[in-house]
């Protein structure tokens, strides 16, 4: 009779992830860390000066590794939505989508991900020498005429001028049903729906319900997200054991300075020590009997990637209100007659679930911690004059790779 493997818990240690989102042209000073990640909208517009400037600004930033995401309003990096409405912004001077997009794709600091995943491993002498897996995702729901944007489903369905779209065009649960099992950090401009999604001057809750659910099942130690200004903040989400899906609790955190000019770092605290309770997220991990040959590559420094939905926007009714996320206002209109369509779509692949692996996340993932980080506080027409946030530091429990 075969005897069962034995598992173990990957030690972990300490690494500092500096998040921000939503800068929208903005540069503010970044706290010191290993890790910084930039949740998208880097931009208003996306044009090739202000994409420019924005990334001229995080290759300078010192941390070890560097994980950046578009926004809806970094249009210009979503090639076919500027194809068709590229030529409205701008003052109808064209960009040049390639050559923006190059910008990001060959940064020599900055890891770009565009609905795809991959390792990055710490291995800096004076760093934490960690490791994680991240998946990143620039889709948010539509609100106007604005990048990357797809159909809302659940409760807000419809709100925000939506209409029904091509049945070619990936749903929002094929979307988030395409992130990995296997990722430690999940970073989407869109919140999930009912955490770190709320505004004032809306009664609903403004994140997504499908990634709501793609959450529960997945479990990431943690998620950074944006895109809703005013929902800038973290939580701590408790699962249900044994059971996909089934949130049990949320405790919400509470910013110690969360004024400007306040010296003292807006730090979410997720590990043990001075009486701290850590995140509830450990890893159980088969102990093979077999060494890996070390001139071989290490499977965990490829990237894992799925195939990411090349949307063909549908016609929209034409909106006249400014988005709540939309820092410049509302884009342009999208005609009537509009000759967006899906040919060419590339469906988004949806991962099968292991079952195996569903039930090790399940019995071993505890809780998840959410922290949308968008620095710009306020909404267009920015009422009483923009006001900024201080970016989120997180210290987090990851897995040492030495």
């Amino acid at each position: 009779m075969a005897s069962s493997t034995p598992s173990i818990i990957r030690p972990t240690r300490r690494t500092r992830i500096v998040c921000i989102s939503d800068t929208h042209n903005c540069t503010v000073k970044l706290p010191k860390g290993d890790v910084l990640i930039h949740a998208g909208d880097l931009t208003n517009q996306g044009s090739f000066s202000e994409l420019s400037k924005s990334i001229q600004w995080l290759e300078k930033a010192d941390f070890e590794a560097k994980i950046v995401i578009a926004g809806n309003h970094d249009i210009s990096l979503d090639s076919n939505f500027y194809a068709e409405y590229g030529q409205r912004f701008h003052n109808q001077e064209q960009q040049d989508s390639a050559r923006c997009l190059a910008l990001l794709t060959s940064s020599r600091t900055i890891t770009y991900l565009c609905h795809n995943s991959t390792t990055i491993r710490l291995q800096d002498p004076k760093g934490p020498a960690t490791e994680f897996t991240v998946f990143g995702s620039p889709f948010s729901p539509r609100n106007g005429v604005w990048a990357f944007g797809y159909e809302r489903s659940g409760p807000a369905s419809g709100a925000m001028g939506e209409v029904s779209t091509s049945k070619a065009e990936p749903s929002a649960a094929e979307i988030w049903n395409s992130i990995p099992m296997s990722i430690d950090i999940l970073v989407t401009h869109t919140p999930p729906y009912a955490h770190c999604d709320s505004c004032p001057d809306r009664p609903e809750a403004l994140g997504c319900v499908e990634l709501q659910k793609a959450l529960g099942r997945v479990r990431p130690r943690l998620h950074v997200c944006g895109h809703v200004h005013h929902g800038r903040g973290s939580e701590r989400v408790t699962w249900e054991m044994g059971t996909p899906g089934g949130e049990v609790g949320v405790e919400r955190w509470e910013d110690p300075s969360p004024d400007l000019s306040s010296a003292k770092i807006s730090l979410v605290d997720l590990i043990s020590r001075g009486g701290n309770r850590p995140l509830d997220s450990h890893d159980v991990a088969a102990q093979s009997t077999v060494s890996r040959n070390p001139s071989m590559p290490d499977p965990s420094d490829s990237p894992r990637k799925t195939t990411l939905p090349q949307f063909h926007t549908q016609p929209l009714r034409p909106t006249g209100q400014a988005g709540w996320d939309d820092d410049p206002g509302p884009g342009p209109s999208r005609p009537s007659n509009s000759s967006a369509g899906p040919k060419g779509l590339d469906r988004v692949n949806s991962v099968p679930t292991d079952p195996a692996e569903t039930l090790s996340r399940m019995g071993s993932r505890r809780e998840s911690c959410i922290v949308n980080c968008a620095i710009v506080a306020t909404s267009w027409p920015h009422a009483g004059g923009r006001r900024l946030n201080k970016p989120i530091v997180v210290d987090l429990d990851l897995p040492i790779w030495r």
